[in-house]
């Protein structure tokens, strides 16, 4: 089973909105064929929106939660699962803070929070 609710805050500008993933042990082959499709979209140079990175580290979540991953460990290795080159101009701005609560399998519940999970690029927008 996974249960993963997050909660997205980004620049001041934009609502903190919350999004939760859910499947039971025979529905989680949705969940991870959504996420393969995905993966197959950045493998050919395509972008990732707000919702397709959502997922992407909502499953990196449950899968380092499920091999009995350290939270450290496991927010170290999100930062370099997306990056500004692979994902639409603004996701980086509205996930500057993803908080997970997140129940998978019969495990305790997990609170996981990522700080800046995209890093930010080098650009500047003329003024």
């Amino acid at each position: 089973m996974i249960a993963v609710r997050t909660t997205v805050k980004g620049e001041p500008d934009v609502l903190t909105f919350t999004r939760v993933f859910e499947y039971d042990t025979r529905d989680e082959e949705i969940f991870f064929s959504s996420v393969a499709m995905i993966e197959e979209k950045l493998r050919c140079g395509m972008r990732v929106n707000v919702n397709e990175a959502l997922i992407l580290f909502s499953s990196h979540v449950a899968k380092s939660i499920r091999a009995g991953g350290q939270d450290r460990a496991i927010r170290d290795s999100a930062a370099k699962i997306l990056s500004p080159e692979t994902v639409l101009i603004g996701v980086a701005e509205t996930l500057q803070q993803i908080a997970f609560e997140a129940t998978i399998d019969d495990k305790p519940v997990r609170n996981i929070i990522l700080k800046d999970p995209i890093a930010a690029s080098d650009y500047l927008v003329a003024g």
